[in-house]
C-alpha cells in the first residue's frame, strides 16, 4: 500500500507508542516523516530504525519558537506538508482538583494545548499554499467525558476537541481537513504512569479493572489508534473533517 507516496508528514510525540507506530504506517506507505518528540535519544533510534525517509527534531511542542523549528527542517527537506499529526501529550498526576497542583496543570496545558495551537497557526497557512493537507489530533475518551483526579488532562483534550472545531471550519477553504481521534486507555507509557497514580500499591489491579470496564474487554493497542490516524491523514477520508473518531472499544458508549 502507498497511500503517502510523495507525502510529507510531521508526527509530534513521535517517540512514544502511538507516535512511533504511527510514524512506522506512514514511511511504511511511503510518506517522508518527520519525527518531533523532546527525547532526542529515542527520536534518534527511531529514525535509525526507519531510514532515509525521516528525519528528527527535538522540540518542546508548547514553544512556539521550538514549533517553527520543526516546521523550518521540514520545509527545507522537502518543501511542504501534507499531514500533521499533532500527537504529543502528557498525563499529568493523579490528584484531587481541589489539590491539583497548578504547575503541573498549567505544564499539561502547554503541551497539550498550546503544543497543537502553535501546530495549527503555523502549519495550516503552509498547506494552504500547497493546495490542503491533513492534520489529526489526537485526543482522548478523556476529551469526551470527565475523569475524576485527572481534570488537567481531560480539561485539555476537551480543549483541543474545540481547536479542531475551528481549525476544521476555517480550514476548509483551503482544502484543510482537521479531525480528531480519541482513543480509550492504550497500552502504554502513559497508562502506566496512570495505573501507578491512581494505586501506586497495585497498579495491575487498575489494568484489569479499567480494561474490564471497556465493552471490548480490553485497552487499545498503538497500532490500531495508528489505523485511525492514518485513515483520517490519507485520500481515503477525503470528505472527513471537524470530527471526533473514537478508538475505544465502546467505551464512550455507555
Amino acid at each position: 500500500m502507498s497511500r503517502f507516496k510523495d507525502k510529507v508528514a510531521i508526527v509530534t510525540g513521535a517517540a512514544g507508542g502511538i507516535g512511533a507506530a504511527a510514524a512506522t504506517r506512514l514511511v511504511d506507505e511511503g510518506a517522508r516523516v518527520m519525527l518531533v518528540d523532546l527525547d532526542a535519544e529515542k527520536l534518534e533510534q527511531l529514525a535509525a530504525t526507519l531510514g532515509d525517509s525521516t528525519r528528527w527534531c527535538s522540540a518542546d511542542v508548547g514553544n512556539a519558537q521550538d514549533c517553527q523549528n520543526y516546521l523550518d527542517q521540514t520545509i527545507a527537506a522537502w518543501g511542504k506538508v501534507d499531514v500533521l499529526l499533532a500527537n504529543a501529550g502528557i498525563e499529568g498526576v493523579v490528584m484531587p482538583l481541589a489539590q491539583y497542583p497548578l504547575e503541573t496543570f498549567e505544564q499539561v496545558m502547554k503541551v497539550n494545548v498550546h503544543g497543537v495551537w502553535n501546530g495549527l497557526q503555523q502549519v495550516m497557512p503552509i498547506m494552504a499554499e500547497n493546495g490542503g493537507g491533513s492534520i489529526v489530533i489526537t485526543s482522548s475518551v478523556a476529551g469526551l467525558q470527565g475523569a475524576a483526579g485527572m481534570s488537567a488532562y481531560v480539561t485539555s483534550k476537551h480543549a483541543v476537541v474545540g481547536l479542531m472545531r475551528s481549525a476544521a471550519i476555517e480550514g476548509a477553504a483551503d482544502n484543510i481537513r482537521v479531525n480528531t481521534v480519541n482513543p480509550a486507555p492504550i497500552e502504554t507509557r502513559m497508562m502506566r504512569s496512570l495505573e501507578q497514580g491512581i494505586n501506586p500499591g497495585n497498579p495491575e489491579a487498575v489494568h484489569d479493572q479499567m480494561g474490564k470496564a471497556i465493552p471490548f474487554g480490553r485497552y487499545g493497542s498503538a497500532e490500531e489508534v495508528a489505523s485511525m490516524l492514518l485513515y483520517l491523514a490519507s485520500d481515503d477520508s477525503s470528505y472527513c473533517t471537524g470530527g471526533t473518531y473514537t478508538v475505544d472499544g465502546a467505551m464512550s458508549s455507555g
